[in-house]
């Protein structure tokens, strides 16, 4: 089963908070993934700060059509507790 993320904030920078459906939660940082040219404009953290949790992929995406899988973002969280 993919892990689905139920609620996410910005923190500041290039990290966000997530929480998963099992309740796990954590910080992304994701300045150093940054790479190709879809996340060129993320590196703007104005712009990224405007991602918003797509209803049926359950994952970050934002206005561009930029996105993490779930599972990668899954992988790199930072437990927070």
């Amino acid at each position: 089963m993919l892990p689905r993320i139920v609620d996410a904030r910005y923190v500041k920078g290039h990290t966000i908070w997530l929480r998963f459906a099992d309740a796990t939660e954590g910080e992304v940082h994701l300045k150093d993934e940054l790479d190709g040219e879809i996340f060129e404009p993320l590196k703007d953290t104005a712009y990224f700060k405007d991602f918003k949790l797509h209803p049926e992929l359950r994952t970050l995406v934002w206005p561009n059509g930029a996105d993490f899988a779930p599972e990668f973002l899954r992988a790199v969280l930072r437990v927070t507790a």
